[in-house]
């Protein structure tokens, strides 16, 4: 199985170790069984004697078998772990298309449903490895007192396993079917929790999602999760009866068939009853094994980034090339977003663009015109499909430095509450200060030294605290989409005329998608996004579109 590869390949001392443990259980099993065989079956040595010796037999195999199962608890626990920690930098390491395309819900059930059966599996490992084990030794000792009654016996619970393995693969197949139910399930409990405030106004909305989203998916979940309910229990009480019925099997080829004496019968009778439970315990642990190969294949399925243990230091240091860029170029880039379902692809581009260092660019453009595609593309969230990005004439070859030269505030910006200084260090406290005067955020905003406490704002103070956050990284371009959108008209007029303006003071470059038209004026140009092109507003047309830029925005646009 992948899950004990898995573990053999990053764990494989220990692992070796704790098989050798559970070898050793299993070998004290079987002792147990010999000495009751020898020594209170076949005959009764001194009573007192024998009784102490039984005792401690089973005291250490007691304490051999937990510590064995404690100990590959342990250890599947360390790896479950380490595999979540691997998954999450490979979310952190995934292009921001790719985290698009595979959606929330897929990811969020990934991180909680797949890792959780994993961690199921492992706690459930022991019981199969145990399982395994006592029954290759047990067979071995039951051989050596009839390799006759070995044969037909292990015929009967080879059949045994047989089917009850025939009826465990129907468990996998709907638990593959239940796992992709349960991704649509993750998507609709998203819809309700994220739109409730428009589910609440909307109840036919409300109704609608709930009906025709939500219990469909919600009954095929049951329909598979039953399914397979039915086939595990099927194949554990199968496996049940089957093992009694071994038991009868063996006194009847002993007794009646005269293979073997009576004490050899009740020995096989004593070994089955041993085994039954492990081997219950093995089949039980199937499914949650199943479970866990489902999980492996769809974390597979995510299509992330490939595992990088650290992350990637970026320089600096003042003399760096980045650093002192003077001309970001985009050259003839194109971007394509894949169609889904009935929406059709989106092409964005080529784009020719020059951003000198320091300068304010305001972006224009109607919905669906690319203007926030460009802004990916400029941050370098976005990788072209073709053209290239360049910093004074020369391609960008280090993503990561480049990346660090930019802070952004989206229209769906996620609000951290931690402040971060350049290279994730501690925040400049007099620069803070200042920006939480400026902000007018004083006395709303409550730090605990770095930390943020009190997040839950209004949707305009939050995105003020955004900004905060953005300065105190100190980067050398600042992209806002539409970050004066949800500001009161008095804060709007003191983001474009104090803010941006001290922004530049301190030498950074702003470039800013607005449809503000009243502060048009105030950029040193003016971009306009329409249909996937980029081109420059200049002349009388950007005298045009800074006095009505809702008309420019409500012509056609051509294909």
């Amino acid at each position: 199985m992948e899950l004990l590869y898995l573990v053999y390949r990053h764990y494989r001392w220990p692992f070796i170790a704790i098989t050798l443990l559970s070898m050793g259980s299993a070998l004290l099993g079987i002792g147990v069984i010999a000495f009751i065989n020898s020594y209170l079956i076949e005959s009764v040595g001194d009573p007192v004697s024998v009784i102490f010796q039984l005792i401690g037999l089973i005291l250490a195999l007691m304490v051999v078998t937990l510590s064995s199962q404690l100990a590959l608890t342990t250890l599947g626990h360390h790896f479950v772990y380490h595999l979540r920690g691997k998954l999450l930098k490979q979310l952190l390491d995934t292009d921001v298309a790719q985290v698009k395309r595979i959606g929330q819900g897929p990811l969020l059930a990934s991180l909680s449903s797949d890792i959780g059966s994993i961690t199921i599996a492992f706690v459930r490992l022991p019981e199969l490895i145990q399982g395994t084990i006592l029954t290759l030794g047990s067979a071995i000792y039951l051989g050596w007192l009839s390799p006759g009654m070995l044969l037909w016996t292990a015929l009967w619970v080879g059949a045994t396993m047989v089917i009850g393995w025939l009826l465990v693969k129907r468990v996998y197949s709907h638990l593959g079917l239940m796992r992709a139910a349960e991704d649509r399930l993750y998507q609709d409990y998203q819809a309700m929790i994220e739109g409730n405030k428009e589910l609440a106004l909307n109840r036919d909305r409300a109704r609608d999602l709930y009906q025709q989203q939500y219990q469909p998916n919600a009954l095929d979940y049951r329909h598979h999760i039953i399914r397979a309910d039915t086939f595990h229990l099927s194949a554990v009480n199968w496996s049940n009866i089957m093992m009694l019925g071994a038991i009868g099997l063996a006194f009847f080829l002993a007794n009646g068939l005269g293979w073997a004496n009576t004490n050899v019968a009740a020995t096989y009778a004593l070994t089955l009853l041993f085994l039954r439970t492990p081997l219950l315990q093995a089949i039980g642990a199937l499914p949650t094994l199943l479970a866990a190969q489902v999980a492996f294949n769809k974390l597979r399925a995510l299509a992330l980034a490939d595992h990088e243990p650290e992350f990637a230091a970026r320089s600096a240091s003042p003399t760096d090339g980045l650093v002192q860029w003077q001309i970001l170029s985009l050259r003839q880039v194109v971007f394509h977003h894949d169609g889904q379902g009935d929406r059709a692809g989106f092409s964005v581009g080529p784009i020719d663009l020059e951003v000198r260092r320091g300068e304010q660019l305001f972006v224009i453009g109607g919905n669906g015109s690319g203007k926030s595609t460009l802004a990916m593309l400029l941050t370098g969230l976005y990788r072209p499909v073709s053209g290239e990005i360049l910093l004074d004439g020369e391609p960008v070859t280090d993503r990561e430095a480049y990346l660090g030269l930019f802070s952004a505030i989206f229209t769906d910006y996620h609000l951290f509450d931690r402040l971060l200084g350049p290279d994730g260090q501690a925040p400049d406290p007099e620069r803070v200060q200042q920006w939480l005067h400026l902000l007018q955020m004083e006395s709303k905003l409550v730090l605990d030294g770095a930390r943020i406490t009190n997040i839950q704002l209004s949707q305009g103070q939050r995105k003020r605290v955004a900004l905060l956050l953005a300065v105190a990284e100190q980067r050398d371009i600042m992209l806002f989409d539409e970050w004066a959108a949800d500001q009161d008209p008095e804060f709007r007029r003191i983001f474009y005329r104090e803010l941006l303006p001290r922004l530049n003071a301190m030498g950074k470059t702003v470039i800013a998608i607005s449809h503000d038209d009243h502060y048009f004026p105030l950029a040193d140009r003016l971009l306009e996004m329409r249909h996937g092109q980029l081109s420059e507003l200049t002349g009388a047309e950007r005298d045009r579109v800074s006095l009505d830029v809702v008309g420019r925005l409500a012509e056609p646009q051509e294909s």
